[in-house]
């Protein structure tokens, strides 16, 4: 029986993979802390790609600043860390699909990569602007992982999380655009690896950075794969104090993973847009609009006349051309594609079929006005309305605004991730949208429990933290949507499980059993840390496993022993003490795909001996692991 690895995958490691496949014969073994590990070969690799290698100090186009590398590299690294389920905080935590999680979101987001690579189908972020009194994550590269987990101020000497991984960047700070760039390079680097291929990200930036959010994003997912840069008219009246302009305007980038795979759905139609369609001359097809014929600059062979059913010679307009050629303008003529107007004497335009558009909705535009989809005083009003009237955010980005997002590149049964969450204004979005449309998408939400002040509104109303705020304005607003549309809501999933960054559930000797002195061993005889449950051994083991956190989990009692059971017996897992052979043996005639079990789990010497063969006889194909 293996070990369990609790510990995410190394980047670097997947990235060795993906190059051997390309290049098998650049991968070789070399030594590394007493054991022999895969590496790459890069005198070989260099001469496989000889003709596209830029040497050391040459000329090249590249955006950098201090410390970039040490970013890259925190994104590549692994983490012991894991996510602690809170069913208290939760709602409907059993059935829930969707997620609520506290803690850095570069560590979360680390956790979630094995379970969710390549699952995410649309990220939304709002990142914090750098507006010289925003807060940056106190990511600090000049230390190990462990040195962080210990004095970040994430945790304190019990293991438990303090709640203050972040730090203010102010303009005075000499570092003040390096210490924001490596607060989203590493972020952004890990998000990609969780998109979907025709996944797409939108990130929401103003003028301060985004120049920068635009070149690191270009880097990591390719210019390429540009979509938009979106104007959103965030507010309606000018701030005459300001000494010049008045901005008026945020930005919204907008990026895919691969756009020959992205497909946008569109603005769903309106019944203007709809009106404008009509079928005067009676077309089996359905209802049609007419588009002009003519393009310019001209073609010089798509010149040429056109007879009306009047009898009228008509050419193109000076300086353009017919957008068919001659044998396609006949062969549309023929299906009855050309219109000349209800006398036959127009100039001709082609019948576009509203039964035949390539997408149901209307192709975006790049401004998006308050009008379509709010601004932020209205974002904000209608936020502090579902809590009585209090204001507990500034500038929460509008409902509208997001739901347009989800709407463009998502369907149902999609997965949609922000990881700077703030408010939860994209989990409203969510649920908003799938009552309308009667979709099933799901969220997962990322947010640093930044503390609340204690002079403000929020605090006096006892929310600690901004967490506690977003938490309940998801309670809130679902139970608003269900009951403005009672009969059409009935099944719609308002709620959340929420889960919680903490160090890992495993005491230190189970990663690095080496450092342990002999005189430490008796007191470490159970490896697991005294302040967690079976519940938080259940989820690590989840992430372990790439078992998505929002599976249903069933658990029963075999012969006096809980026993958790996952995704219709994927995965059995036992995690009580003194475990005997029957217990054991009823596990294996269920036949699961994977069987977890600690350690301190059997009750004697036998059991462990009479595992293996209990196994071979009854499941033979389950794959084992213990803890």
């Amino acid at each position: 029986m293996e070990k369990l690895k609790l510990e995410t995958f190394d980047a670097v490691t997947g990235n060795i993979g993906k190059i051997a496949e390309l290049f098998p014969q650049c991968v070789t073994e070399h030594m590394k802390d007493g054991k022999v590990v895969r590496g790459i070969d890069f005198e070989k690799l260099k001469a496989e790609l000889s003709n596209d290698v830029i040497e050391e100090g040459e000329e090249r186009y590249q955006f950098t600043w201090p410390e970039k590398r040490k970013a890259a590299h925190l994104a590549n690294t692994s983490t012991t860390m894991t996510l602690r389920p809170c069913p208290e905080e939760s709602v409907d935590f059993d059935n829930t699909e969707n997620l609520y999680i506290e803690g850095d979101n570069l560590e979360v987001l680390k956790c979630l990569r094995e379970t969710y690579l390549g699952k995410v189908k649309m990220i939304y972020i709002d990142p914090p602007y750098n507006t010289g009194n925003d807060f940056v994550y106190n990511d600090d590269f000049a230390q190990s992982r462990e040195d962080f987990e210990q004095q970040s101020g994430l945790f304190d000497e019990e293991g438990n999380q303090t709640i203050d991984p972040m730090q203010r960047n102010l303009e005075s700070n000499g570092r003040f655009h390096t210490d924001w760039l490596n607060m989203m390079y590493p972020r952004l680097k890990v998000a990609r690896d969780l998109l979907t291929d025709d996944g797409v990200i939108f990130i929401s930036i103003d003028d301060r950075e985004v120049e920068n959010v635009k070149k690191i994003t270009e880097e990591l997912f390719g210019n390429r794969n540009f979509l938009a840069q979106i104007v959103w008219e965030r507010a309606y009246s000018p701030i005459n104090l300001m000494k010049h302009f008045s901005p008026s305007h945020d930005f919204i980038l907008c990026y895919a993973k691969d756009i020959e795979k992205a497909l946008c759905n569109g603005i769903p139609r309106s019944e203007e847009a709809n009106n404008r369609y009509s079928n005067p001359d009676n077309d089996p097809r359905g209802v049609w609009k007419s588009s002009d014929l003519s393009v310019g600059p001209a073609v010089q062979e798509n010149i040429y006349q056109i007879t009306t059913p009047s009898g009228r010679i008509v050419e193109p307009p000076a300086g353009r051309s017919w957008s068919l050629s001659k044998k396609a303008f006949f062969e549309r003529l023929q299906d009855n594609r050309i219109w000349f107007g209800p006398n036959g004497d127009n100039v001709p335009s082609m019948k576009r079929f509203l039964s035949e558009l390539r997408k149901t909705g209307v192709t975006p535009m790049t401004i998006w006005k308050y009008t379509e989809v709010d601004h932020s005083q209205g974002a904000t009003q209608k936020l502090a309305a579902l809590f009585d009237g209090k204001k507990y955010f500034d500038y929460p980005k509008p409902v509208a605004l997001i739901e347009r997002c989800i709407q463009l590149y998502t369907n149902s049964g999609d997965i949609i991730l922000d990881f700077f969450s703030g408010s939860s204004t994209t989990a409203h979005a969510v649920m908003k949208l799938n009552a309308e449309d009667g979709g099933n998408r799901t969220y997962i939400m990322v947010q640093v429990p930044e503390k609340t002040e204690e002079n403000s509104d929020a605090y006096q109303a006892g929310y600690e933290n901004i967490c506690e705020i977003a938490k309940e304005r998801i309670r809130r607003a679902g139970k608003k949507i269900k009951a403005e549309s009672p009969l059409t809501t009935q099944n719609l999933d308002t709620g959340f499980r929420v889960l919680k960054l903490d160090s890992s559930n495993m005491a230190d000797v189970y990663y690095q059993p080496n450092d342990i002195s002999n005189a430490d061993l008796f007191s470490l005889a159970d490896n697991l840390k005294a302040d967690r449950t079976s519940n938080d051994l259940l989820f690590q083991v989840m992430l372990s496993l790439g078992i998505e956190l929002s599976a249903k989990i069933e658990s029963k009692s075999v012969n006096g022993k809980e026993v958790f059971i996952m995704n219709d017996g994927f995965l059995y897992a036992c995690f009580d003490k003194d475990g005997n052979e029957s217990v054991i043996t009823e596990i294996a005639k269920a036949k699961p795909v994977y069987f977890v079990m600690r350690d301190a789990s059997a009750a004697t010497d036998n059991v462990i001996d009479n595992f293996d063969q209990l196994f071979a006889n009854y499941s033979p194909d389950t794959v084992c692991k213990i803890i």
